[in-house]
C-alpha cells in the first residue's frame, strides 16, 4: 500500500541521499517518502525532520515519543511508525542460504527444519526469520551489534516476543517477506 510520494519530500529530504549511489538513493528517498506518508497519516504531520543516531537508526528529534524505522532491499520498501513505542521493520528479497549461514542465524533444531525444505522455500522463510531478527534489533537501535543472529526465531513461527519487544512476520502477504517489531512503551523503550 503506497502512503507516500517522492515528490511529497522536503528538499531536506533529498538532501539525505546526496553521494549514494542512483539505485541506492532511489531506494533511500522512496522509503523516506513512505515513512513521510505514514507519519502524515497517522500523526497528521509528515514534515518532521529526521535524523539518524550513531547505530544508524533514524529518529524524529522533535518527537522522541514516535518510534521510526525504514528497510529496503533490492527495489522494495518498508516503513513502519511506533506511536509511543520503538519500532523496526525490515524487508529482504529471498536469495539462496548456504549452510554456514543457516548455522549461525538459526538453532540446530531450526537448521533441521529448513533442510528438509525444497531450497526455494527454504530460502524464502530463512528470509523470513532474517527479517524478524533484523526488525527485533532495529527496533531496540542495535543494528548488527545487537547480533540479529540470536534472536530465536522458529520456521513457522509468525508472532513472538523478545526482550520486551513484540514482533510479527508476514511470509506471504507481499512480494518478499517482512517482519515488524515494537515496544516496550514510551516509558521504558524510547529514552535516547
Amino acid at each position: 500500500m503506497a502512503v507516500g510520494r517522492l515528490d511529497d519530500l522536503p528538499p531536506s529530504g533529498l538532501d539525505s541521499a546526496e553521494g549514494m549511489p542512483p539505485w541506492r538513493a532511489r531506494e533511500h528517498l522512496a522509503g523516506r517518502a513512505l515513512l513521510r506518508g505514514l507519519l502524515r497519516r497517522h500523526t497528521g504531520r509528515g514534515d518532521d525532520a529526521i535524523a539518524v543516531e550513531p547505530s544508524g537508526r533514524p529518529h524524529l528529534p522533535d518527537r522522541p515519543e514516535v518510534g521510526i524505522s525504514v528497510s529496503h532491499s533490492s527495489g522494495l520498501v518498508a516503513a513502519a511508525i511506533g506511536l509511543g513505542c520503538p519500532v523496526g521493520v525490515d524487508v529482504e528479497r529471498p536469495a539462496p542460504v548456504d549452510r554456514a549461514v543457516l548455522r549461525r542465524c538459526c538453532a540446530p533444531d531450526a537448521v533441521a527444519v529448513l533442510d528438509r525444505l525444497p531450497a526455494d522455500r527454504r530460502a524464502r522463510e530463512f528470509t523470513r526469520i532474517w527479517t524478524v531478527q533484523e526488525a527485533c534489533v532495529k527496533a531496540l537501535g542495535l543494528g548488527l551489534a545487537g547480533r540479529p543472529w540470536t534472536v530465536p526465531v522458529a520456521p513457522g513461527q509468525h508472532r513472538g516476543r523478545w526482550r520486551g519487544l513484540r514482533w510479527v512476520s508476514w511470509p506471504d502477504r507481499w512480494a518478499a517477506p517482512v517482519s515488524c517489531a515494537f515496544g516496550p512503551p514510551a516509558e521504558e523503550g524510547m529514552r535516547r
